[in-house]
């Protein structure tokens, strides 16, 4: 690292309430030119109607960087774990693409 070259360490907090996180079992993601929008939902069986829990509104460069950092720890928990099986009700993983 060169001497006007300064690491810079992040700090992140971490509120008490969204450390309990949320549990959702399926995401319907949509863009513009300008923003990727996540939505976050918990499908419950048997049930018609579902609500989002979360949204998530980024840019597509972090969209980009979230999906490698998910494929990257997909790998790792696959290595560690075995291959995670596709889930027969759900089809293909454009489901959670619109």
């Amino acid at each position: 690292m060169e001497d006007d070259e300064k690491e810079i360490k992040l700090q992140i907090d971490l509120d008490e309430n969204i450390a309990q996180g949320v549990y959702s079992n399926f995401a319907v993601v949509n863009h513009s030119d300008a923003d990727f929008v996540i939505d976050f939902i918990y499908l419950q069986p048997m049930q018609p109607k579902a609500k989002v829990r979360s949204r998530i509104i980024t840019t597509p460069k972090h969209a980009k960087k979230l999906l490698a950092a998910l494929t990257d720890n997909i790998n790792k928990y696959e290595k560690a774990f075995g291959p995670i099986p596709p889930d027969p009700e759900e089809g293909s993983n454009q489901d959670l693409m619109h």
